[in-house]
C-alpha cells in the first residue's frame, strides 16, 4: 500500500492542492483569478494561442501562462502516461499483451461507449439547445484517473484481489484510448498534417542515430562501448531536442501540442521488462526510458500543481446541466458499460475472467474507474472554449465541475462493494 500512497503523493497531492486553491480563489476573487490564468508571458511569440488573419492563416501567437502549462509543460505528464502504455504493449511481459488482456480491453471499450451514450443520450433528452452546447464534450466522462482509481480499487477489493490487476489493465488501456481521442477529435487549430512530418522525422532520426546505430556498432561486443558512451555522455538530451521539434510539429499541425512528445517516447532505449507502474521494483530499472521518467517525476509534480491551479478555478454558480451530464456519464455509463461489455467478452466471446473474479465485480470495477479527475479536467479544458454558454452557465466551467465531482465515485465504489458482497483479499 505504501507504493500506491507514494505514487499518489508524487503525482496527485500537489494537483489536489492546486485545485483546492483555485476553487477558493475563483469563488472569492474571480477577476484576479482569471487575470492570473490569462497572464500574457509573450505576445507575437512563436508558440502560444494562435491569432488568424482574414485568410485564415496564423498571423501571430500569444504565449499565456495557461498555454505554457496546459499545452507545453503538460506534455511531460502525457509522456509519462505514454511510457506506461508503451511498455504494456511492446514488452514481452507487457500487461496489455496476450489473452490476459482481452477481457479488460473489451471492458475498456464498454467503459467508453457507456459514458458517451449516457452523456449524449441525456443531453438529447434535455433538448436541442443543451445537446448543441455540450455535444463536443462527449469524451470528458470516458477518462479514468489511474492513480486515484487504483488506490480506491485496493481499498474496495484488497491488494491481493484479481479485480485490482484487472482494474489496472483497464485504466492503462483507458489512458491509451484517451491519448488517441485527444489527438484525433480535439485539434488545437486548423489542421496542417504536413507538419507531422517534422515530428515523424525527429522521432526516426533520434531513434536511428542515438539508439539503433550505437547498438549496431556494438554488435558482437559484450561491453557495448558505443551505446554506453552515448548513454553516459549524451543521456536524454538528443531525445529532448527531438521532443521539442516534435512538439512544434504538433502545434503547427493543429493537433493538441500536449501530445507532442508521444512520438519520441518509443524511441528511448528501454529495458526488456517492466514491473508495473505501482511496483516498488520499478525504481531499480536504469534504462534510459525509466531514468528519464525518474528525472521528470518532481518537475511533473510541480506542473500538475499549476495545472490544478489554472484549470480547476470554477465558480460554484457555474454548476449546471453539463456538470450532471459528466457525472451521469461517469457514475452510470462507466459501471454499466464495463459490466455489459466485460460480461460479453467473458461469457459470449468465451474469453473468461481471472480466477477469483465474479461477473458482478465488473460493475464495481466500473464504479472505481469512474473517477475521471485529471484527464477529464484536461479534456473539458480543450473541448470547450470559455465563451460557450448554456443559458447563464459557462459550459466549460460546468463540465470541469463534473470532473471535480467525480471523486464521488470513490464513495459509490465502496458502497457497491459492500452491496455486491466483495470479499477483500489482502494477500
Amino acid at each position: 500500500m505504501y507504493r500506491v500512497w507514494n505514487f499518489l503523493t508524487n503525482y496527485s497531492l500537489l494537483l489536489i492542492i492546486g485545485a483546492i486553491i483555485a476553487l477558493f480563489w475563483a469563488n472569492t476573487n474571480p477577476d484576479s483569478y482569471h487575470h492570473f490564468v490569462d497572464f500574457v508571458i509573450a505576445d507575437h511569440a512563436f508558440i502560444g494561442h494562435a491569432h488568424y488573419d482574414a485568410a485564415g492563416q496564423v498571423e501571430y501567437r500569444t504565449l499565456t501562462l495557461h498555454y505554457l502549462i496546459n499545452d507545453v509543460l503538460m506534455a511531460f505528464f502525457f509522456a509519462i502516461a505514454a511510457k506506461e502504455v508503451w511498455e504494456a504493449i511492446i514488452l514481452e511481459n507487457g500487461s496489455l499483451r496476450g489473452k490476459k488482456a482481452a477481457t479488460p480491453l473489451v471492458a475498456t471499450l464498454g467503459g467508453m461507449v457507456g459514458p458517451i451514450s449516457v452523456y449524449l443520450g441525456l443531453a438529447y433528452f434535455l433538448g436541442s439547445e443543451t445537446y448543441d452546447a455540450v455535444a463536443k464534450g462527449w469524451a470528458i466522462p470516458t477518462a479514468t484517473d489511474i492513480a486515484f482509481s487504483y488506490l480506491v480499487g485496493r481499498i474496495v477489493f484488497g491488494a491481493g484481489h484479481p479485480a485490482v490487476r484487472f482494474l489496472l489493465l483497464l485504466a492503462i488501456a483507458d489512458d491509451a484510448a484517451g491519448l488517441i481521442i485527444l489527438a484525433i477529435f480535439y485539434p488545437s487549430g486548423e489542421l496542417a498534417p504536413e507538419w507531422l512530418l517534422l515530428s515523424v522525422g525527429a522521432a526516426i532520426a533520434v531513434f536511428y542515430l542515438f539508439n539503433r546505430l550505437p547498438r549496431q556498432m556494438d554488435r558482437g561486443n559484450e561491453l557495448r562501448p558505443v551505446s554506453t558512451w552515448v548513454r553516459k555522455k549524451l543521456s536524454f538530451w538528443p531525445y529532448l531536442i527531438a521532443g521539442c521539434l516534435s512538439w512544434y510539429g504538433f502545434q503547427e499541425a493543429g493537433i493538441h501540442p500536449a501530445l507532442g512528445l508521444l512520438p519520441i517516447v518509443p524511441t528511448l532505449p528501454h529495458a526488456d521488462r517492466a514491473f508495473g507502474i505501482f511496483s516498488d521494483a520499478e525504481k531499480y530499472l536504469t534504462d534510459l526510458l525509466n531514468h528519464t521518467e525518474h528525472l521528470l517525476k518532481h518537475p511533473v509534480e510541480i506542473v500538475l500543481f499549476f495545472f490544478g491551479l489554472l484549470n480547476a478555478g470554477v465558480e460554484f454558480s457555474s454548476i449546471g446541466s453539463p456538470t450532471w451530464l459528466v457525472l451521469a456519464g461517469l457514475l452510470i455509463g462507466k459501471p454499466f458499460g464495463v459490466l455489459l461489455f466485460g460480461w460479453f467478452a467473458a461469457r459470449v466471446m468465451g474469453l473468461g475472467l481471472p480466477q477469483g473474479m465474479r461477473i458482478v465485480d465488473l460493475f464495481v470495477i466500473g464504479c472505481v474507474a469512474a473517477i475521471g479527475f485529471t484527464v477529464s479536467l484536461f479534456i473539458a479544458a480543450v473541448a470547450f472554449d470559455g465563451t460557450t454558454m448554456l443559458g447563464d452557465v459557462p459550459v466549460q466551467d460546468a463540465a470541469k465541475m463534473g470532473a471535480l465531482f467525480s471523486f464521488a465515485a470513490a464513495i459509490v465504489s465502496i458502497i457497491a462493494g459492500k452491496l455486491t458482497g466483495v470479499e477483500k483479499q489482502n494477500g
